[in-house]
Parts: C-alpha cells; sequence; structure tokens
C-alpha cells in the first residue's frame, strides 16, 4: 500500500482527524488508501505550539490510514477554508501566503497501531497486511 513520511507533529494531528489535509509542493493523481508514517524529522518550533494538545508524537512507524481523496491547489479560497476550520491547526500555511503547492484531502482517518519502518520521499510502497 501507499504510504507519505509527514514530520512530526503533523502526522500525529492527522492521525487524531485534527488534520484533514497533507501540503506538498507537488501534486498527485493518486486517489485510494493510504498508510502516514510519522518520520523521524522534528518540527521543533510546531511541536511547541501544539504541545497543549498532551498527544503523543511517535517516531518511525505507520500511525494511520486514510483515504486520499482530492489534491487541490493551495489558494486564496482555501487558505480561508482552513483559516475558518483551525487555524492553529493550519498555521504553517496559513502564514506563508507565498506558499504555493497542493493540499492532499485525507478522509476517513483511522490511527492504527504504531507500525515500526523507515521513511522516504514522495509516495512509498509498504506490504499489504
Amino acid at each position: 500500500m501507499k504510504v507519505i513520511t509527514v514530520k512530526q507533529p503533523f502526522a500525529t494531528l492527522i492521525a487524531e482527524g485534527l488534520k484533514i489535509y497533507e501540503f506538498r509542493t507537488w501534486k498527485t493523481s493518486y486517489r485510494g488508501e493510504i498508510w502516514i508514517h510519522a518520520g523521524k524529522g522534528v518540527d521543533k518550533e510546531a511541536m511547541k505550539r501544539y504541545e497543549h494538545l498532551g498527544l503523543s508524537y511517535p517516531k518511525g512507524c505507520i500511525i494511520a490510514r486514510a483515504n486520499l481523496t482530492d489534491c487541490v491547489s493551495v489558494d486564496e479560497t482555501l487558505r480561508k477554508k482552513l483559516e475558518a476550520k483551525d487555524p492553529l491547526v493550519y498555521y504553517g500555511v496559513l502564514h506563508s501566503p507565498n506558499w504555493k503547492g497542493y493540499g492532499f484531502y485525507l478522509t476517513n482517518i483511522e490511527k492504527v497501531t504504531p507500525i515500526p519502518a523507515s521513511g522516504k520521499l514522495s509516495f512509498w510502497e509498504y506490504p499489504d497486511k
């Protein structure tokens, strides 16, 4: 199955259902089920922003499954939608108005028991269970 590696704390925000868009500079035509892999990389500034949530942030493992149902351009319309939904969760994309890229829209997000795995760039394959 396809996997995407995401830095912490963002991987956990996805696994908890708090973040339903994952942002990339590249677009994809892929639609379907994916695993969310919490990479070993950590955004320290963002970790401080979310520490009040009291969540755990595992690294180097698959922590969720989701359906990638759309890939949309990050434009002013999407930014307004994200601002209304949760300005804290989408802080990075909202406070980088010149950033251009794509939002991968995730649905049916489900936490899973962590599965140790090494991450990779872009989408990568993990054997189906």
